[in-house]
């Protein structure tokens, strides 16, 4: 015994002084920013970092607003199969990490044989049969030396694959918080539209019954008075087109939250004036996207990946070393199973296999590697500049529509007051009713632009933030990742 622990121990400290040799494949190191991207044109960059909460949408404080963002992040089942795609993948980079060990099995058996007395060996025993029963117990000893980290590079593949299923999930998060808060303020926006539309509702009927009776006295025409129903239909038909856009982003906000659409209910906002204004959003420097988007350190995972790839990739052109063994006790009465004479073992082969000729198969391997790993450099400045110009384009929206809306405050006072004075005129006889439809219909929809605008201000801030990777904090090797040194390196 004492005799196979010393082999076995010795074969230990071979397998350890030949996987120090060495390690196939380059190391990995993080891809840089973009180059002359130090600062976003549009917005002042104060800090490198956004700053946003981890539940961001808490900077609207809107109750409902914060009720829904909850109940899709609990509850929605694009979630739940982006958390079920991580524990895949984490049972892979298990998987993987299995391969770094020995395998050890043990196992037991009983079998009762009889062999031939006419075969040579039976006429060699003088015609007699070998019959009995045998009894076994033991184990089985199985390891792949790592002579120059080819399974180490397997590993380090399986982990940033579920690193980048990590940051999958985190991003399917965001994305899924963005777009309730997006139909969320379209919905409230358009809750400002009916309260606008309801409104305007009224003054056609007050409209209309003083056309009428103007008619009715003589005082006017009948086209005046047609006019006058025109418009009061024209703002019904705009209404009811209102409550069915309202339904339908009603529907998303029920299956965003993971709820059948007769499910969910909110109360219309009666004031025109319930928008709030937008929030401001700190903006970091370009550089800090890296940092702060899933979807980005989620391309910088897989690119970690296909690296470790090329690296397992030109393992296969060094040898492998395969240690075996087993020990055990055999006997054919289960009383002398445990004596010392039914001791068996056997240590070995020390297999050592070299690929001599495969008719360039491992080279195709290693050149397809290199390729793909290629390649998600290449997806990888795609996404980064695609996120950057996301940036861009929120902060120029943000900042086009508070010019917009100050614009807009201007021409809806304007309407307004041309509608006073066009009604006063029609009732002193100065003017004729087209004059009080076209302020009408002017009034109106300076109204109806108004609260479109500040629906899109408020749609231009969550662009932002969902842009900035909001209040997404990548941790722990998902952070070590993100804040890797940004240089890369090609193999």
């Amino acid at each position: 015994m004492q005799t196979v622990l010393t082999k076995i121990a010795l074969a230990a400290s071979l397998a350890v002084a030949l996987s120090a040799c060495g390690t196939v494949g380059q190391d990995f190191t993080a891809p840089a920013n973009v180059a002359g991207s130090d600062t976003f044109r549009h917005g002042a960059s104060a800090a490198d970092a956004a700053q946003l909460p981890k539940e961001w949408w808490s900077i609207y404080g809107d109750a409902t607003l914060n009720r829904l963002e909850q109940s899709a992040l609990q509850d929605n089942p694009g979630v739940k199969a982006a958390g079920e795609r991580l524990l895949q993948a984490l049972a892979q980079s298990g998987m993987a990490r299995a391969n770094q060990g020995p395998s050890v099995n043990v196992s037991t058996g009983i079998s009762n044989s009889r062999t031939s007395a006419n075969t040579s060996q039976g006429l060699a025993l003088g015609n007699r049969s070998i019959s009995g029963n045998n009894f076994s117990v033991g184990g089985t000893l199985s390891y792949e030396v790592d002579l120059l980290g080819r399974v180490k590079r397997m590993v380090e593949a399986a982990d940033s694959q579920a690193l980048a299923a990590q940051a999958d999930r985190d991003g399917v998060l965001l994305m899924l918080s963005a777009q309730v808060a997006s139909n969320y303020w379209q919905l409230r926006g358009l809750d400002a539209e009916m309260a606008i539309l309801n409104g305007a509702l009224d003054t056609r009927r007050e409209s209309a019954q003083l056309v009428e009776a103007r008619f009715n006295a003589g005082l006017t025409n009948e086209l005046d008075l047609a006019r006058a129903k025109v418009e009061l239909s024209n703002a019904q038909a705009d209404l009811h087109e209102v409550k069915r856009q309202r339904n339908q982003l009603e529907n998303s906000l029920a299956t965003l939250t993971g709820k059948p659409p007769s499910a969910l209910q909110l109360p219309v906002a009666a004031d025109p004036s319930a928008l709030p204004l937008p929030p401001g959003i700190p903006v970091g420097l370009p550089a800090s996207l890296l940092a702060h988007r899933p979807d980005l350190v989620s391309s910088v995972a897989g690119l970690r990946a296909a690296n470790a790839q090329v690296g397992v990739a030109e393992g296969a052109f060094y040898p492998t070393l395969q240690l075996t063994g087993n020990f055990g006790y055999a006997s054919e009465k289960l009383r002398d199973l445990a004596q010392g004479g039914s001791r068996q073992f056997s240590f070995g082969p020390l297999a050592l296999s070299l690929p001599i000729f495969d008719g360039g198969r491992n080279q195709a391997n290693l050149d397809l590697s290199k390729a793909r790993y290629a390649e998600a450099v290449a997806n990888h400045e795609t996404k980064l500049l695609t996120a950057l110009r996301e940036v861009e384009d929120a902060l120029s929206d943000v900042e086009q529509r508070q010019l917009q809306g100050d614009a807009q405050a201007l021409s809806q006072a304007a309407a307004a007051r041309a509608y006073l004075v066009a009604r006063t005129r029609y009732e002193r006889g100065i003017s004729t009713y087209l004059d009080v439809t076209d302020a009408q219909r002017s009034s109106l929809a300076a109204d109806r632009a108004a609260a479109q605008i500040k629906t899109q201000r408020l749609l231009a801030t969550v662009a932002v933030a969902r842009s900035l990777g909001a209040g997404w904090q990548p941790d722990g090797e998902l952070a070590k990742l993100a804040s890797a040194p940004s240089t890369v390196k090609s193999n």
